[in-house]
């Protein structure tokens, strides 16, 4: 006899497996005949289902079809153990979990719930209950920054695959087990929200969500070219969310910062890549590059500083990437060099291009003390405390000012 080997509905859970999770189910169940409600959930979300706890009330309404209010010891049954969930990678769990039964992919929609909870229970995150427009805000740019990074054909619809090559699970149950939610850098840290908030702020002088060539150019202290910021708003690398022609939203100015500050990372290299080959032919050439550089040395000249010839740093970037063929740079062989994010910023930001020639060693430093921090993590961290010390300031000059008031009244 040959054991069956295909099973239409998935593999059945081994004996043991069940009768070990059977025994906890009844365990949690035991003294509630008529269900477990909501609230009660969530410790069989995470004790059965090992899932982060923050799942509990989007497994909850999977569940419940009906919208009962309660979860019957049989229905759980019935879903978890008899529908195969029981034997099913966390990834496939996630994935069933949250999506649309119609559907094969996870939209930004399908988070929304999770994020919703977590905010509601997470400790580190208690402090923005009493500002519901910021919880709305740090959950859009955790999704924001989960498609950036998962959703590599940046169609908005994550697939399976592509949930189970990133690392968002790992970031979900460190997030689940770690209180200090800052310390969770991928996609969940506050401080990080707080940055791309604040950085989207400062650029928004008019405060109508949205911004234009003119607000983007000054970010960085005027760091980028012109030109760079025309093909940005060109939409070539990736098309703008905003409906307001000419005029990109928050979303597009979250996967412009990362793509910005996270250069190394892959896709950013998809998104300056775009940029600069001008005919879209899949490489960049040396005119291509030219073109981008030219506006650089002019102004370095503007600047009264040394300028570098476009020759000379042609030769720099070749022996920076060493592509397979001189006489051009694919993708790929941006991708097999450490240094390419450095590339981009010799062609189209300059203070990062002045930073790059004269090799920081504090910076250097820093970075062979933290090498599993990213560029971005990096960035984020510097920029919190730049912003945290000018509120500081502000709030202590906002206090002087009241003392003085207060002294000039004291004597009447």
């Amino acid at each position: 006899m040959i054991p069956q080997f295909y099973f239409i509905n998935g593999r059945p859970p081994p004996n043991e497996l069940k009768e070990q999770c059977l025994f906890q189910i009844n365990q949690f169940f035991y003294g509630h005949p008529d269900g477990l409600q909501l609230h009660e959930f969530k410790l069989v979300t995470k004790e059965i289902c090992k899932l982060p706890s923050f799942f509990s009330s989007s497994l909850f309404r999977k569940i419940d079809v009906n919208s009962t209010g309660l979860i019957t010891r049989d229905a759980f049954i019935d879903y978890w153990v008899n529908g195969k969930m029981l034997t099913m990678d966390m990834a496939t769990q996630i994935y069933t979990t949250l999506k649309q039964p119609d559907l094969k992919y996870l939209s930004q929609d399908d988070f929304k719930p999770v994020l919703q909870e977590l905010l509601a229970t997470h400790p580190g995150l208690e402090f923005l209950q009493s500002t519901p427009e910021f919880q709305e805000r740090y959950a859009e740019t955790v999704i924001y920054r989960i498609y950036y990074y998962m959703n590599r054909s940046g169609n908005g619809h994550l697939t399976l695959r592509e949930l189970k090559r990133g690392n968002l699970i790992d970031a979900m149950l460190h997030a689940d087990e770690e209180e200090d939610i800052n310390k969770v850098l991928r996609y969940f840290s506050y401080e990080h929200f707080y940055v791309i908030y604040c950085k989207f702020w400062e650029l928004d002088t008019d405060h109508d969500f949205l911004i234009d060539k003119e607000n983007l150019i000054r970010y960085g202290n005027h760091a980028l070219t012109y030109r760079i910021v025309n093909r940005i708003f060109s939409q070539v690398p990736r098309k703008f969310t905003s409906s307001v022609e000419g005029k990109m939203g928050y979303e597009d100015f979250v996967y412009f910062i990362l793509a910005e500050e996270d250069k190394p990372s892959e896709p950013s290299l998809e998104y300056w890549f775009k940029c600069i080959d001008l005919d879209a032919n899949g490489v960049l050439t040396r005119n291509e590059m030219q073109f981008f550089y030219e506006e650089q040395l002019h102004r370095m000249e503007c600047m009264a500083q040394e300028p570098v010839l476009f020759e000379d740093i042609l030769c720099q970037i070749i022996d920076m990437i060493k592509p397979e063929n001189d006489s051009y740079i694919t993708l790929r062989d941006l991708k097999g060099s450490k240094l390419s994010g450095s590339v981009f910023n010799i062609l189209f930001n300059l203070n990062k291009f002045m930073a790059f020639e004269t090799r920081d060693p504090f910076l250097i430093r820093q970075e062979r003390e933290n090498p599993t921090l990213t560029e971005w993590d990096r960035f984020a961290h510097r920029e919190y405390i730049r912003l945290s010390m000018e509120e500081d300031v502000e709030d202590a000059s906002n206090g002087s000012a009241e003392a003085w008031d207060e002294s000039l009244e004291a004597p009447f």
